[in-house]
């Protein structure tokens, strides 16, 4: 009977000793050899809004992205038989009538400055030049940004952005993973995140270069395979990002108006992102987003429903299939 009872105990101890606390949040021990919880993973989970273009906030310092050297004046035409007078926020913004990108960046090589500079004289002739997103293509990143509303899911090994606009586009991120090798590249490139604390970080690599308008911005910016992203994602309070609406109002065309400052006691969704391609680029730059409380969905959209371009009196070059799928 001792030894009956002796054997039942023993059981019980193992059997707890080898179960996961799945309950528990994951400790760490201190300097002192104290435990202590690791900080709750932070919640991204809703529909976010950047209603702005070219979309990029420019950075407080360092380099930054390309910027339109076409910056709207007092007054612009809205139709064709007259013109409206711009608010005071807009006047002298990106003008997103001309696409005309900052050719004599210092952050472009020659042949990238080549290449956003014919763009630009495209649009200053008046013609609207084929992206991603007029010709309904899947987006590269971080061309995919231009696409302001997006959906956070987050689970426990991955997180998935669902972009609203005109094509409803999804990312997927695996969390607490290396990127393969060999990797294939694909649409949005391989993307793989962790939790540092109260940030996402997600870093992309492998971006399809063998592509119809492979460009990372509306200015035509090319990239290459050296393609290397790093995204960090915060909650941060609105006296946080301030600063960098200040600058998103001062560069960007706010589509929907302001906003941002009707959600003051809001949390929003702040992107910090470095982008490098040492075949496009001299140094590595970098920007943000500052995403407000959209609403409780992306809605849905075909671009290729609709792909008579009235601007040229043409059709867009939408995706087909050379052969069936399956």
């Amino acid at each position: 009977m001792y030894m009956q009872r002796e054997f039942v105990l023993f059981v019980t101890v193992a059997t707890a000793a080898a179960m996961p606390a799945v309950a528990q949040a994951p400790s760490e021990v201190g300097s002192a050899g104290e435990a202590h919880r690791a900080p709750p993973i932070p919640d991204f989970s809703r529909v976010w809004s950047h209603p702005a273009f070219p979309w990029f906030e420019p950075p407080a310092s360092g380099p930054g992205p390309v910027t339109n050297l076409s910056r709207w004046p007092e007054q612009r035409p809205q139709t064709e038989g007259g013109s409206a007078a711009l608010p005071a926020s807009e006047v002298g913004v990106s003008n997103y009538d001309q696409l005309v990108g900052d050719y004599k960046s210092p952050i472009l090589q020659p042949w990238a400055a080549g290449v956003v500079k014919r763009f630009g004289e495209m649009s200053l002739a008046g013609i609207t030049f084929p992206n991603p997103s007029n010709q309904c293509w899947p987006s590269p990143m971080p061309f995919i940004y231009k696409l302001g509303t997006i959906q956070v899911m987050q689970q426990p090994d991955r997180i998935t952005i669902l972009y609203g606009g005109y094509n409803n586009e999804v990312r997927r991120v695996r969390l607490n993973e290396p990127h393969p090798s060999p990797l294939k590249p694909s649409w949005y490139g391989d993307s793989v995140g962790h939790y540092e604390g109260d940030t996402l970080v997600i870093d992309t690599i492998a971006v399809k270069t063998d592509r119809k308008y492979a460009m990372i911005d509306l200015f035509g910016t090319p990239y290459t395979d050296k393609l290397h992203i790093v995204e960090r994602y915060r909650l941060r309070d609105y006296d946080d990002v301030r600063d960098a609406l200040e600058r998103n109002s001062k560069e960007n065309w706010l589509v929907n108006g302001d906003l941002w400052s009707g959600h003051r006691s809001d949390k929003f969704l702040q992107l910090h992102v470095t982008v490098e391609d040492e075949g496009v680029f001299t140094t590595p730059w970098s920007a943000t987003l500052t995403y407000a409380p959209g609403g409780d969905r992306v809605a849905e959209n075909v671009c290729a429903e609709n792909p008579h371009e009235y601007y040229n009196h043409k059709d867009s070059d939408v995706p087909r299939a050379e052969k069936p799928d399956f």
